[in-house]
């Protein structure tokens, strides 16, 4: 080796030694910049670490009071309505006629439980009327346990809803009638309130919302519907039926009445009659013990795009389809027509109501919930019935509605 590769070979290992000295420090800084920045880019802008623990903090406290005033609320509702909601416990005579006694069937006794709340400050009490079909007395229990006696003093079967009269004398006991509000102006997604006795637990308070509004609540024992009905997830059992269901107020909506459930018990599926069904049938009851129902005298369906397209309509043709007349009723005597059937059993040709008083008829629950809200018996309404390609004019006087009938 000259001494030019010497020369060359020493410059070459200063050269590299200067270059670990000078990088090192220049590349632990941009990484460590690099590491802060990613830290910092997790942050909102503005906001380090221990600000952002305290945001997080207010953000847990400001939840946890929301919660705490809403708890509040919902117990002072219930303080304020504790002397409002009632047990109401009837005694019922059953007949077993799988047991046979002196060759007769084997006849019990046996106790129903239900739910009501106060209407007035005379002692009337509303629940349901299949809480107390079928006796004329039942006993109320309040919430701090005194009882009294009550007498049946009216009762809709279509509504399913009764007014009871306490007899005894209350005058020592503080109850509260329970304010209504306007039922029609429930939205879906409002808070609700349930309070009832769900098997014998008094006074039970289950919170919810309205899942639905204007359902139609088919009613087995009369043979008709109750429309406009609240649904709702706020949780109901037996022993619910006719206590209220409120707002977030304390404000009465509704009357639980019903659930949907293949079990027997709540599947997240509850019904209420409406507060305005309400305020417009109690009084009658009160005064004349039953409520007479507008009647049409027609049985229907909603029409569908399958029948729409079967029945040669126009797509998306909507309205309420006839399927039978009753005989001699209203809209048999006005010339409305049965629905007519192939040999299949399949409908050729029915009358469709499109309009009732000028108000469209999408829906069979629209012509129901019309004639029950603005109707009385007596009153004529104006129908516009599409037949055969044409639209026509009915009018109708309504009749009162039939009892037991199906």
């Amino acid at each position: 080796m000259n001494d030019v590769q010497k020369f060359l070979i020493g410059a070459v290992v200063i050269l590299g030694i200067l270059v670990a000295i000078a990088l090192p420090p220049s590349m632990d800084f941009y990484f460590g910049k690099k590491n802060q920045l990613v830290t910092n880019e997790k942050l909102l802008p503005g906001i380090t670490s221990e600000n952002n623990s305290k945001t997080s903090q207010d953000v847990q406290s400001r939840n946890i009071s929301q919660h705490e005033q809403s708890n509040t609320e919902l117990g002072g509702i219930y303080k304020n309505l504790e002397n409002s909601v009632v047990q109401i416990t009837s005694t019922v005579t059953e007949t077993r006629s799988n047991i046979i006694i002196n060759g007769n069937p084997l006849e019990q006794q046996s106790s129903r439980l239900g739910s009501g709340f106060v209407y007035d400050n005379e002692g009337h009490i509303i629940t349901n009327n299949h809480v107390v079909a079928g006796v004329s007395n039942v006993d109320v229990t309040l919430s701090n346990g005194d009882a009294f006696n009550a007498k049946v003093v009216g009762t809709d079967e279509f509504n399913d809803i009764a007014v009871l009269q306490i007899t005894d004398d209350y005058s020592n006991d503080s109850i509260t009638p329970i304010p209504f509000t306007d039922s029609s102006q429930v939205k879906v997604g409002d808070q609700v309130i349930a309070i009832g006795n769900p098997f014998g637990l008094s006074n039970t308070m289950t919170t919810g919302i309205v899942s639905q509004i204007g359902r139609l609540l088919p009613n087995q024992e009369s043979g008709f519907s109750i429309p406009n009905i609240i649904q709702t997830d706020a949780a109901i059992n037996p022993g619910n039926s006719g206590g209220p269901l409120l707002d977030s107020s304390g404000n009465l909506i509704g009357m639980n009445t019903a659930i949907e459930s293949k079990v027997g018990e709540f599947s997240g599926v509850g019904f209420a009659i409406p507060s305005n069904n309400i305020k417009k049938v109690v009084p009658v009851l009160i005064e004349k013990g039953e409520y007479p129902h507008p009647w049409l005298g027609i049985s229907g369906t909603t029409l569908t795009p399958k029948l729409s397209e079967k029945l040669n309509l126009p797509k998306n043709f909507r309205g309420a389809l006839i399927n039978a007349v009753i005989k001699d009723g209203p809209a048999d005597k006005a010339g409305i027509k049965d629905a007519l059937f192939n040999s299949n059993r399949e409908i050729a040709s029915a009358d469709i109501v499109v309009s009732i008083d000028g108000m469209p008829v999408k829906r069979i629950d629209d012509l129901i919930a019309y004639v029950s809200e603005n109707k009385s018996v007596g009153d004529k309404i104006l129908l516009q019935i599409y037949r055969d390609g044409k639209v026509i004019d009915i009018d109708l006087e309504l009749s009162k509605r039939p009892t037991n009938s199906k």
